[in-house]
């Protein structure tokens, strides 16, 4: 297992499905540019509750960041050229609504409670 830090933008939308046991899970694809340039479709799965929340809040296009565990994965397009690709087990995420709201904290004054 691979620690990753994977940010891109959102392919379409994020879908909600219930596992075996009740519990629920968010699927979505996560388009991401690797240094050579070149795109990389994460697909990702997230079974915590706030991850799942978040991802089921974004549309598509929207800008994410997530962290998790990474498996690296290769697939055959139509042309049967082999293209890289990953599988992400998200367990955090952060969107430019969640940095914003993080900077507006930090920059508020503290109130002394004395």
């Amino acid at each position: 297992m691979i620690d990753g830090l994977i940010a891109g933008h959102l392919v379409g939308l994020a879908e909600t499905r219930q596992g075996k046991n009740g519990s629920s899970f968010a699927l979505a694809k996560v388009k991401a540019t690797a240094g050579d340039g070149e795109t990389l479709i994460v697909n990702v799965i997230a079974f915590a509750a706030e991850a799942s929340a978040a991802l089921m809040a974004l549309d598509d296009g929207d800008a994410v960041a997530l962290s998790g565990a990474l498996t690296p994965k290769v697939w055959t397009d139509k042309q049967g050229n082999t293209r890289p690709a990953l599988d992400m087990v998200a367990t955090q995420l952060l969107t430019s609504y969640h940095a914003a709201r993080k900077q507006h904290a930090l920059a508020e004054p503290e109130i002394d409670a004395r």
